[in-house]
């Protein structure tokens, strides 16, 4: 007999999805979307409806083991929780002996978004004193850029969407990487809303367009400037928004007075004339919404791209506007008590902060002291970090102990000393709650953990009792961690019920409605900040301004030579890597390929299927060629993220991204990266490959 348990997603994703979970004789027979919760509404992503197919991967880790080859081959031997357990306590005494607690680094991100699993490590790293991972791979760039116009946290309602008249997603593929945000968009749209698309590369979302602009990488702030610029000339203003809740609008004007059409056009690659357009479009909907997308912000100038974009609402008040504003992330996610499990406690060492962004440079060359012992969980860095070769370099170093707790063999479990076995999601209790939408749901485990896997919580309580780290959490049980996360001045009017929780029942956070109007939004001067003094006080322009980027916009010396931008989007079928070895995702996507505008590959000789190597002064990777109108000339995608183990040379496109940092928020620049392609044959590939190592 079929029973059905609630359970909520834990992938990296604005949904955070209800799914309800078919089990029969303690095995998973069917996967749904929960009908009942509010945004999933009864369908789940492609991903995740054949999840099944991922939880009995034989790819998984069911017991811990210990190597017994040499580093990257990948060949370990079995042993007793106890044996690991005590070999890591161990390595993590003697090398904070010998060098320093310091001296051990945490690895984690995203591969669990769920709140126990994703934070219940930090109380053991913050008591031992190792270093601190400043976990900046994805956003923090963008959530700092917010801050200095609208303050942490602010975001449009996706359920108030329908009332939108102008739907702008700007660099956000949706169809791909945001589902649930379309039934919104769809039902806008029947009530007479057009949506415009703003992207380099015609992806799904960018199909489904009634307007799609393909914009030239890295140059949306200039679009922004010359958007403003027409609304101030024609005077497309909400004059009493500005006078009331704004701050700093002449230096803006004077800021974006040379940002013409003309220059625009020029700059953006994009028409005068749809520059024109789309600016009175904007200018002319009051109800207008921007959904602004991660990629564009993962570069030099990413946290300006934010602040720039967010200064459009304020200039036409479509704030005030049922479905009108902005949104980057909804941050009901942020808005939980982590500190409870994240923030030091009176007595922890203090200690360094490592960014997560520059692995390759932290296993490599810091000192004082180097790292010695890595523990690495909720996440693949052999396949996702930048500079990949530096990467590998500092894995393989025989003098690094390297813990990996997770649920498939992968590139980095191959580094590994000691390979400990994580559950998926369906297979632990956890607290859900999301990015991209206000709703907080418990999932309860659908069924047992497979073979030996243990969640998080229970292996960082274990690693505390050996290692004299002591906080309430490892004491507390499940449903009292999750009280205290809940404590939040955004808890439910009444506050929360914990029974309904419990039960599986989302329920819906409740953020403050409109704070601009009693000054509370979370800037200094609790209005919107269009001149913004605490970015001069870093040195940065107050005001929104487009500067070109030595990788990318300038015609220089390094343009010369690797002429073509990479932008690497997310894979339809995969999260991050998360989904590298699913048998069917990887027959949908068709395994990794690069993208080419007809013109770049008639220019290289390249056909459709040709396998090319992938070059800059980073590194180097093998695809094949997919040729497309969908990519603008000068352009060349390669969606992400394969494993390296499966592609030549175990190289994918990180190997070409820099581990430099963006401009705010130290975010990692993977979407600002010149590149040259050249063509191949199949000996070519040996033998470069071969030279190479």
């Amino acid at each position: 007999m079929v029973r059905y348990v609630t359970s909520v997603c834990s992938h990296n994703c604005p949904d955070i999805c209800g799914v309800r979970v078919g089990v029969e004789d303690g095995r998973i027979v069917s996967l749904a979307g929960d009908p009942d919760h509010p945004i999933t509404r009864g369908f789940l992503c492609g991903k995740v409806s054949r999840y099944a197919e991922r939880v009995y991967s034989p790819e998984r880790v069911l017991t811990p083991l210990r190597r017994i080859g040499a580093k990257g081959e990948g060949r370990f031997a079995p042993i007793s929780w106890d044996e690991a357990l005590d070999e890591i306590a161990h390595r993590f005494k003697e090398t904070s002996s010998r060098y320093g607690a310091e001296a051990i680094l945490p690895y984690n991100f995203s591969g669990t978004v769920a709140k126990v699993a994703q934070y219940s490590g930090e109380p053991l790293f913050n008591g031992l004193g190792a270093s601190r991972l400043a976990r900046t791979i994805c956003s923090t760039q963008a959530s700092e850029g917010q801050r200095f116009t609208t303050g942490y946290h602010l975001s449009t309602d996706i359920e108030e969407l329908p009332h939108a008249k102008l739907i702008v997603l700007w660099g956000s593929n949706a169809v791909s990487t945001n589902i649930h945000l379309m039934p919104f968009v769809q039902q806008a749209r029947k009530n007479g809303a057009t949506l415009v698309v703003i992207d380099p590369h015609r992806n799904r979302t960018a199909r489904r367009a009634d307007w799609h602009l393909p914009i030239r990488p890295g140059t949306d702030i200039a679009l922004a400037l010359g958007m403003m610029r027409l609304l101030i000339a024609e005077e497309l203003l909400d004059w009493d928004f500005i006078a009331k809740y704004t701050l700093g609008f002449d230096a803006l004007r004077e800021s974006c007075a040379e940002y013409t059409p003309e220059r625009v056009a020029g700059i953006t690659g994009l028409s005068e004339q749809d520059v024109v357009r789309l600016a009175r479009l904007y200018g002319t909907t009051r109800a207008s919404f921007i959904r602004l997308g991660l990629g564009l912000t993962r570069r030099r100038d990413g946290g300006m791209v934010v602040r720039t974009v967010a200064c459009l609402p304020c200039l036409t008040g479509a704030w005030e506007e049922r479905g009108g504003g902005f949104q980057r992330n909804a941050w009901g996610n942020q808005k939980l008590n982590l500190a409870y499990l994240t923030q030091p406690r009176p007595g922890d060492p203090k200690a360094r902060t490592v960014n997560m962004v520059r692995l390759g440079e932290a296993l490599t060359t810091l000192k004082d002291p180097p790292v010695h012992a890595l523990y690495v969980y909720h996440s693949n860095p052999a396949a996702v970090a930048p500079e990949q070769a530096q990467v590998h370099a500092g894995l393989m170093r025989e003098d690094l102990f390297v813990a990996v707790h997770e649920q498939m063999f992968t590139d980095t479990t191959d580094f590994a000393d000691i390979v400990l076995p994580a559950p998926t999601f369906l297979e632990q209790d956890d607290l859900g709650a999301a990015a991209g939408h206000w709703y907080v749901q418990i999932a309860r485990r659908a069924i047992a953990p497979l073979g030996e896997a243990r969640g998080n919580l229970e292996v960082f309580r274990a690693l505390a009792a050996r290692l004299g780290v002591d906080h309430p959490a490892y004491r507390e049980s499940f449903d009292e961690i999750v009280a205290h996360l809940l404590e939040t001045d955004w808890a439910p009017a009444g506050g929360w019920d914990l029974a309904a929780l419990r039960a599986g029942k989302a329920q819906r956070m409740q953020p403050p409605d409109k704070p601009w109007r009693s000054g509370r939004l979370k800037t200094p001067s609790g209005k919107f900040e269009l001149y913004s003094e605490p970015l001069a006080r870093l040195g940065l322009s107050p005001v929104p301004v487009y500067v070109p980027s030595p990788e990318g916009q300038l015609d220089n010396a390094l343009k010369a030579r690797y002429p073509l931008q990479l932008l690497t989007p997310h894979s339809h079928h995969l999260i991050n890597s998360s989904f590298g070895n699913v048998p069917s995702a990887r027959r949908l996507e068709r395994g990794p390929a690069l993208r080419l505008n007809p013109a770049d590959a008639a220019a290289r000789g390249l056909q459709a299927g040709d396998p090319c190597r992938v070059f800059n002064g980073r590194g180097q990777c093998t695809l094949p060629v997919r040729v497309t109108e969908d990519v603008r000339p000068g352009v060349c995608v390669a969606d992400s993220v394969w494993w390296p183990r499966d592609q030549p040379g175990r190289r994918n496109v990180n190997q070409l991204i820099s581990q430099d940092q963006t401009d705010v928020g130290a975010g990692a620049r993977f979407q600002e990266c010149l590149v040259q392609v050249d063509p191949i044959t199949l000996r070519d590939t040996v033998v470069r490959e071969q030279a190479a190592d």
